[in-house]
């Protein structure tokens, strides 16, 4: 008799034991969810962002050089027909760009639209990779939970306590503490 209750206590561990093991597989495929909701939030607040403020700087940029080209222009017309009055406007216009091109200087000792576009580059780089991660794990950790379920013994001990086959990747998900639009789920589009 004492060894009839020894083994229905091992099986009983074993069943609680499973349980948790299942337990603990849905807490964490609802938290990869959140995850994956947490990295398009991020990008659907950071890419705008970065873009608006790529292209003010390129936009102070291209001014100075436009002004800059067309100076030079000034210069090499006044030069070419060898009229002083034009000659003189060029330098006027020429010191007028210097000026702008010192300030920038002064502020900002290299002219940065390069490594700010480069910047931009990286973070859509890596916000990609993050959501492809968080997306990657929860397709493993669905994977995972869904074979223990499917295989014995899950197959026959999940149903008694009503663990389902998890869906996977679907979104976007709304539940209480995600709220993820479709518009959110798209991928930026990065115009400059």
């Amino acid at each position: 008799m004492p060894y009839f209750l020894v083994v229905l206590a091992v099986i009983f561990l074993y069943i609680a034991l499973f349980f948790n093991k299942l337990k603990t597989a849905q807490v964490r495929i609802k938290a990869s969810i959140q995850e994956i909701g947490n990295q398009l939030k991020r990008q659907a607040n950071l890419i705008p962002n970065l873009v608006d403020s790529v292209k003010g700087y390129m936009t102070h940029e291209k001014g100075i050089f436009d002004q800059l080209t067309e100076a030079r222009k000034s210069i090499d017309q006044a030069v070419k027909t060898n009229d002083q009055k034009a000659l003189d406007k060029s330098q006027d216009l020429i010191n007028k760009v210097l000026g702008s091109i010192k300030v920038v200087m002064e502020s900002n000792p290299e002219i940065k639209a390069s490594a700010l576009v480069s910047n931009l580059m990286d973070e859509l780089r890596d916000t990609a990779d993050k959501l492809m991660y968080s997306r990657r794990t929860l397709i493993d950790l669905t994977a995972d939970y869904n074979t223990t379920i499917s295989t014995i013994p899950g197959l026959w001990i999940a149903p008694i306590f009503g663990f389902k086959p998890e869906a996977g990747l679907i979104t976007p998900t709304n539940t209480d503490q995600l709220k993820v639009s479709e518009e959110e789920t798209k991928n930026p589009k990065v115009q400059l």
